[in-house]
């Protein structure tokens, strides 16, 4: 199978490098500059700075050359620039099928990558979305991880699923595309709160009691939206949510550490050099709690850091302050 893999930040190469075992690889460079320097070194010294790229993937900054031929195309681009990937695919009228490993709600929106897909995909070819607890380093260093394909189509999904997966890399099928991707946008909100406590040195019960509730905060949205139960107890919810709070290599929970330290949020993204979804994602989440009568306290605290000024300490008293209630609720 060839598979065109649209963006090289640290997950579309890592992909391309796990992908390229069994696969044909085209890796679409957005930026011209990068392109020509992975071109020529095989290296992307941006994300992945000590891993060479095996000479079977092929680079290219032409998204018709990326697109000819292809199989099935993955777009690995953040939240922000993924309905302008897939308008440049439908452009090509390849009608190629479409996964995206891209997870949050869409600024302005609140929409999830699914729902900006059906609008500017729609009926062309299947799509669907591949999440799971995956630190892009690790993959591409050949490291085993498991991820969930999902997709309304079952077929698509397992089809896909079985076509992708190889020694290293394990994939399951899932048609709730709605929990997939609620659980992978959500759980970067609270692996900012994580680095946030264990910034604050607040102790492993802390973050253990912070991971539990979290995941029935990502549970209560997800259900409101139409996600299925054992989703959030799968790969895509509670695995996800888990590497991402307590994993050293987690940009988000990075962000939260430093913003335990006191160092302005503009500071902490200039010198994370990469996206960090959980900054853009905490605000759509707590807007679209609200419409929803759905009740997310650490989504809330999160936000008062983020964008209020409230200082990290102070969020985590007014967390503890809190009513106490039945434990299911």
């Amino acid at each position: 199978m060839k598979i065109a893999i649209f963006g090289a930040g640290a997950w579309g190469t890592a992909l391309a490098i796990g992908l390229s075992r069994q696969h044909a690889v085209v890796l679409w460079v957005r930026d011209p500059v990068q392109y020509r320097e992975m071109a020529s070194t095989r290296i992307n010294r941006r994300h992945l700075d000590d891993i060479r790229l095996p000479e079977s993937i092929q680079f290219t900054n032409d998204p018709t050359e990326t697109l000819n031929g292809a199989d099935l195309a993955i777009i690995a681009v953040p939240m922000s620039g993924l309905r302008q990937t897939f308008r440049m695919i439908a452009a090509s009228n390849s009608k190629v099928p479409v996964i995206w490993v891209s997870k949050g709600f869409e600024a302005g929106t609140a929409k999830l990558p699914h729902q900006v897909a059906l609008e500017e995909y729609d009926e062309i070819a299947p799509i669907g979305t591949l999440s799971g607890p995956s630190f892009a380093m690790e993959v591409a260093r050949g490291l085993p991880v498991a991820l969930t394909l999902a997709s309304k189509d079952a077929d698509f999904a397992s089809r896909t699923a079985a076509a992708l997966h190889n020694q290293r890399i394990r994939i399951y099928s899932s048609t709730d595309l709605v929990g997939v991707e609620v659980g992978g946008a959500v759980k970067n909100v609270m692996a900012i709160a994580a680095g946030i406590s264990d910034g604050l040195e607040l102790g492993l019960n802390a973050r253990a009691a912070l991971i539990t509730r979290g995941l029935a905060e990502i549970t209560r949205l997800g259900l409101k939206l139409g996600g299925k139960m054992e989703t959030f107890l799968g790969l895509s919810g509670v695995g996800d949510l888990t590497l991402t709070c307590t994993g050293d290599l987690s940009r988000n929970r990075r962000v939260g550490m430093e913003l335990a330290s006191g160092k302005p949020l503009e500071a902490i993204l200039a010198e994370l050099g990469s996206t960090a979804e959980g900054v853009y994602t905490a605000r759509e989440v707590a807007d679209l709690a609200k419409g929803l009568d759905v009740e997310m306290p650490i989504v809330q605290a999160v936000c008062s850091v983020l964008y209020d000024g409230v200082p990290s300490r102070d969020a985590v008293e007014e967390l503890m302050k809190r009513d106490t209630k039945a434990e299911n609720g």
